[in-house]
């Protein structure tokens, strides 16, 4: 998907570099698979902001999403791409044989009127949804469960993809887009292809104002805090953060520290962390 820039006429628009839309056929989502989306402002339940930078924006609605695919044998033609304010990757929706409609994440070469289906014995194509054990050796997948009948929990962003690597026991072993290599039960689904809007990690919003949009507020830099307020505040003029390694406005190492459960339960599935060279 290609990129696309302004000409410079004001300057937020000098750096702004966007993904082109041409691979969206509609504008309009269906409305039986939308449901309201309330803003939480970055509060949780009792009312404390726990995750800072976060309010405003403009109002969404949230889009239904199949990621169990969970209707097997059932042959489906997608209808439309669609955008999916909610989420980087775009979305299909697609009719399916038994009358049932349903939005699944697209993969890259996913087009309108393409059939997809999901099954022991779907074929190896982009859109498919199969067990592991079915997929063969080499081909790339998304929306990949890590629990049977779940549903996709993992690679499901945009342009992310998993690849099969080898199959032993009762396990598929896969590289996922950190580079980490994992177990997963050869009895999980996941779904065939790379996923589509590839170029979104390219993408130059240009203005604070883009930004505020998207919900996201402003970051404010440790080192023009005061020292009260932040571990890398204070000192006369512009001055380095003057410790051993970034912190945390709580103290903690900002970069590389664990926070990893040592005795975590899926740890044994992990065959080589992320982090390895």
């Amino acid at each position: 998907m290609p990129l696309k820039t302004r000409k410079p006429i004001t300057p937020g628009q000098r750096g702004l570099v966007l993904q082109a839309t041409d691979d969206i056929t509609q504008r309009k989502p269906k409305k039986s698979l939308l449901r309201p989306l309330k803003k939480t402002g970055g509060r949780n339940s009792t009312g404390r902001i726990t995750v800072r930078h976060r309010g405003g924006g403009h109002k969404r609605r949230y889009r239904i999403i199949d990621f169990k695919r969970d209707n097997f044998g059932v042959p489906g033609v997608v209808t439309t791409i669609e955008y999916d304010p909610n989420r980087s990757a775009r979305i299909a929706l697609v009719k399916f044989a038994d009358g049932d409609w349903r939005y699944i994440l697209a993969p890259i070469r996913l087009k309108v009127d393409d059939s997809v289906v999901s099954g022991e014995n779907a074929d190896i194509r982009d859109g498919n949804s199969l067990p592991l054990g079915k997929i063969p050796l080499g081909a790339v997948v998304h929306n990949v469960e890590l629990q049977v009948g779940k549903g996709g929990q993992i690679v499901r962003s945009a342009g992310a993809s998993a690849q099969v690597l080898a199959k032993e026991g009762k396990y598929t072993l896969l590289r996922l887009p950190s580079g980490e290599l994992r177990n997963v039960l050869s009895t999980c689904m996941a779904t065939i292809g790379q996923l589509s809007a590839v170029d979104t990690k390219n993408v130059k919003l240009g203005k604070a104002g883009n930004k505020r949009h998207l919900g996201r507020r402003p970051e404010v830099r440790g080192v023009a805090m005061n020292p009260d307020a932040h571990p890398h505040g204070g000192g006369e003029g512009r001055s380095p953060i003057g410790m051993p390694g970034p912190k945390t406005p709580w103290g903690k190492p900002a970069l590389g520290y664990r926070t990893r459960k040592k005795n975590k339960p899926s740890n044994k599935f992990i065959v080589r962390r992320r982090y390895a060279k």
